[in-house]
């Protein structure tokens, strides 16, 4: 085999990979606006659970009593 040839198959092997291992862009960007779409509902949701456990805020310059 002449080694042009040899070269070129090698080339289109090489691009066929590439192309075959590239991640796919729009598979991609969904991917990660289904993650952020979850963790901030997540983060809302903790948000929530904080807020309603604790109650109300306490007044401020109130002392509060220090725990021993």
């Amino acid at each position: 085999m002449h080694p042009d040839v040899h070269l070129a198959v090698e080339r289109y092997r090489a691009r066929e990979l590439r192309a075959a291992a590239a991640p796919r862009p729009a598979l991609a960007r969904r991917r990660v606006r289904a993650v952020g779409w979850r963790l901030g509902w997540a983060l809302v949701e903790t948000g929530l659970r904080l807020v309603h456990r604790s109650g109300p805020a306490p007044q401020r310059g109130a002392k509060t009593p220090i725990a021993s």
